[in-house]
């Protein structure tokens, strides 16, 4: 049996999940001498936290497969049964406590909820945030739903993006919308696009970042890119570059997986980080001359956008009632716009 938790405890709050995905996957070959049970029994017995009413919403949105082929919760379990199972978000002992807290919402209906996410606020509670996020003020807003009165740490999400990143991310509003987002995070069904500014002229028009990511083994505050392959979590950032400004180029991302800081370190790893990441080195003079107004004009860019350059642009996903094929984009924050505005006109006499 091998069980796989999409889950990450953050130390604090700047290192949660760039736009990970909240839920858990497990999997199992069936012992040979098996014998016959519903498989909603078999799985409350098999996975630790999982009530049975839990399994059997999983099943109704095809979150259980069996020899790759969804199962509703009456199948009986065979020897040598090939079981998987996606779980909407694994269960936390501490509770979360409901705020009155704006929040910019994009779309809503019975099934979900769509949020563009301001930069400075982080998406659930952690070490260090047990108030003030996105969480709390879902758990205000939606108390008088079942989901949200169960008091879990994170109700409704099955992904996040990054406290200081700004932009559009998703919720649910019922256990079965929770399995069915889940289950597109985890098929990679769901289209995630995001803005950045990188130092540097990137090569190439288009590109592929593939390497593996997990926590850096001499700064665990930072994520690191294994290209052997040897540690961390398999990772893919798809990129083109919308426009070069001289010393920093605007790019558009496409993550094909969701990890931890997937591209600020990716970029990072290719000797392009993001635009004032100080997590990351983007933060130094990387790219430029060593003229006083060329630092004044950086420095006046840093005040200007004091986070790094990135933003979750849009999402587009398949509704988890009608199957419709849901399309939100966020407008670029007023921060990040006047940054980019700078160097075009900081890069126009170059051109």
């Amino acid at each position: 049996m091998t069980s796989e938790y999409h889950r990450i405890v953050a130390p604090d709050d700047d290192l949660q999940d760039e736009s990970a995905e909240l839920y858990e996957h497990h999997h199992w070959v069936v012992d040979r001498g098996q014998t016959p049970v519903r498989i909603d029994k078999f799985l409350t017995c098999k996975i630790e936290g999982a009530s049975r009413s839990k399994v059997q919403a999983a099943a109704e949105a095809d979150c259980i497969l069996v020899n790759r082929r969804a199962v509703k919760s009456n199948y009986k379990v065979k020897p040598l049964d090939d079981i998987s199972v996606v779980l909407s978000h694994p269960k936390y002992e501490q509770s979360v406590i409901p705020q009155n807290i704006p929040v910019n919402i994009v779309y809503e209906d019975d099934h979900l909820i769509v949020i563009d996410k301001e930069a400075g606020m982080v998406v659930h509670p952690g070490h260090g945030n047990y108030t003030g996020t996105l969480v709390n003020a879902l758990a205000y807003y939606l108390q008088d739903l079942p989901l949200f009165q169960s008091g879990e740490m994170r109700p409704g999400l099955v992904h996040r993006i990054d406290k200081d990143t700004s932009g559009i991310l998703v919720a649910a509003k019922t256990e079965h919308a929770l399995n069915c987002l889940a289950r597109q995070f985890f098929e990679h069904t769901i289209e995630r696009k995001y803005l950045a500014l990188v130092w540097g002229n990137l090569t190439d028009d288009t590109g592929v970042i593939t390497g593996n990511i997990g926590r850096n083994p001499r700064d665990r505050m930072q994520m690191w890119v294994f290209e052997d392959g040897s540690d961390g979590k398999h990772a893919v950032t798809h990129y083109r570059v919308v426009e070069r400004l001289g010393y920093v180029t605007l790019v558009e991302c496409q993550l094909e997986t969701g990890r931890t800081h997937q591209i600020r370190a990716h970029f990072r790893h290719i000797g392009h980080p993001l635009f004032n990441d100080s997590r990351y080195g983007g933060d130094q003079i990387l790219r430029g001359t060593t003229f006083s107004k060329y630092k004044q004009f950086i420095n006046n860019c840093f005040a200007i956008l004091p986070r790094q350059a990135l933003h979750a642009r849009s999402l587009t996903f398949d509704h988890p009632e009608s199957g419709k094929r849901m399309h939100f984009e966020s407008e670029t924050p007023q921060d990040m716009a006047e940054v980019i505005r700078k160097w075009k006109a900081y890069a126009q006499p170059c051109q």
